[in-house]
């Protein structure tokens, strides 16, 4: 375990070095009165000037192809919304659709293993920022989603703008989940589409999904409840403050740390009665997530420090997308219904990123109290 983990930690380190990544965390929870919300940070070193794209359906999609040629084409037949980047009018980082089907794409340098691009599969490949559109547009269930991708290949075709102009190798992964909860990663590994049941709902970075699981066990021991006194021997040892549970929970930034402190606040989160409820439980526990700007510096000199440029939460029951950036903690809700209404069946922008904080000064608001 050590030497393959070591492993691991080397190849991230090599891409690191001249590539900034992303450290996202996601998150999901199930309100009591059943809504599905599934939420997540986005991490990067470089601004992606994200905003929420809008895609009614019937628009239509073509992969692009390492050779510039086409690949996989289609209609969309669902309506769907989420952030993009860099300006794309199809790259998805996150979003839903009508149907409450919701994706997220993570990064997963080192384990990236894409499909070769062939004129016998190119009416069937995807670039990898293809599939996030791919999916919000033609499927309404995790199910329908496992099942088509057996009959795709992801190709591994320069994204326009990431790290240049010409763009590189955009090295990830998936999260998708539906309105029941229902969860699953979807991974390239070694040339093929492998899913993985996620029943925690959680996901991060490299190593892959099934790793990380495995890994959960070295935590066993962790419990949000506090540990009481203990003997030892002739003395009796108190615990030193509340929190003791959680005594050597990894507060680190890794994958593998933010997927256990993941799993563990999000599955011993206490319930929320309405979907409302959850969703601020939801950008309460991803705030354990956000990067402090120095807190993660590259191996690269030339690349700025790594930070958490937006975080988003999707509530798949009632099909409303949420979204603070680091600029505006205010949140910004986007009504699924409404937003494709007033595309009018144009793909559409709202802008997210022009805004900026602001600070309500309640310095003249003091009221004299009575006296008791």
């Amino acid at each position: 375990m050590i030497r393959r983990a070591a492993t691991y930690v080397f190849a991230a380190s090599l891409a690191l070095a001249t590539t900034p990544a992303f450290s996202c965390t996601g998150i999901s929870l199930k309100a009591q009165d059943g809504a599905a919300i599934r939420g997540r940070t986005l991490e990067f070193g470089f601004p992606l000037k994200s905003n929420v794209l809008v895609v009614p359906a019937g628009n239509e999609f073509a992969a692009t192809l390492p050779d510039g040629s086409k690949g996989m084409s289609y209609k969309a037949k669902y309506g769907f919304a989420g952030m993009n980047g860099i300006g794309s009018t199809y790259l998805i980082a996150d979003g839903l659709n009508e149907q409450g089907l919701s994706i997220g794409l993570f990064y997963f340098p080192g384990d990236a293993k894409y499909a070769e691009s062939t004129k016998e599969n190119a009416d069937k490949s995807l670039a990898p920022q293809d599939f996030g559109a791919w999916v919000l547009g033609n499927f309404a269930t995790v199910d329908e989603v496992a099942d088509a991708v057996k009959d795709i290949d992801m190709v591994d075709t320069p994204m326009p703008g990431f790290g240049s102009a010409e763009g590189q190798s955009l090295p990830v992964h998936f999260f998708v989940q539906d309105k029941t909860g229902k969860s699953i990663a979807v991974e390239p590994i070694d040339g093929e589409l492998k899913v993985t049941e996620a029943p925690l709902g959680v996901m991060t970075n490299t190593p892959p999904y099934d790793w990380q699981m495995t890994n959960l066990g070295n935590y066993v021991n962790l419990t949000p409840k506090d540990v009481g006194t203990e003997k030892l021997g002739p003395i009796t040892i108190k615990q030193t403050g509340s929190g003791s549970g959680m005594l050597g929970l990894p507060g680190d930034f890794t994958p593998p740390s933010r997927f256990v402190r993941a799993a563990l606040f999000s599955q011993n989160a206490t319930p929320s009665e309405t979907a409302q409820d959850a969703v601020f439980s939801a950008f309460h526990i991803l705030n354990q997530f956000d990067l402090p700007k120095g807190s993660i510096i590259y191996g690269n000199p030339k690349l700025p420090p790594e930070i958490t440029e937006w975080t988003s939460v999707n509530d798949l029951e009632n099909l409303r997308y949420y979204v603070r950036t680091r600029q505006d903690q205010g949140i910004r809700m986007i009504d699924l219904k409404t937003a494709l209404e007033t595309a009018k069946g144009k793909i559409s922008i709202i802008n997210v990123q022009d805004s900026e904080q602001e600070v309500e000064d309640v310095s003249g608001d003091g009221k004299p109290v009575s006296a008791n």
